[in-house]
């Protein structure tokens, strides 16, 4: 701050990264469905245990699986199994919010409504690519974790508030 005439210096304005943010690629491609054929027939025959495994690790363990799983679910069978794409593809677009991944091959809602199965298990397997047991759930997989001595990777747990507000 600049004594003289009250106002903040150059030097005390926040700083900000340059550029956009960094960009990554996907572990595995839209149809790599044979890397696990286990979640490929899972979400195949009932893709709302599959998409409620990975909303609940997507939303931090705030909702359960089988909650986003019946809601899925209940989404799909209202409408003839023809919209819950929709919903499905709000979490594609979180998940690569939360880990930096690229819009690709197509955007997230075409994806989705094109290739809603592949969709789901890409980023399922995503998910357990980053170290994820899927069917243990959020708070299971902290807690293991912990006890392996990781304490909740960067790319896992949210970032750490402090007194003054989020920090890098």
């Amino acid at each position: 701050m600049d004594a003289a005439e009250g106002k903040p210096t150059p030097a005390a304005a926040p700083s900000h990264p340059q550029g956009p943010p960094q960009v990554n690629p996907w572990s595995t491609g839209l149809f790599d469905c044979t890397q696990d054929p286990a979640s490929c027939w899972l979400t195949c025959l009932c893709p709302c245990i599959t998409f409620g495994q990975l909303a609940e690790i997507v939303d931090r363990g705030s909702t359960s699986s089988g909650a986003s799983g019946a809601l899925y679910m209940g989404i799909g069978i209202l409408t003839g199994w023809e919209f819950q794409w929709i919903y499905s593809c709000f979490y594609r677009t979180k998940m690569r919010a939360q880990y930096g991944l690229q819009e690709t091959p197509f955007p997230d809602c075409c994806v989705h409504c094109l290739c809603e199965p592949c969709a789901i298990c890409q980023e399922y397997r995503e998910l357990r690519n980053r170290g994820f047991v899927m069917d243990i759930g959020w708070h299971a997989n902290m807690e293991l974790q912990q006890q392996q001595g990781r304490g909740g990777a960067a790319a896992t747990s949210p970032p750490a508030m402090h007194a003054d507000g989020m920090t890098r």
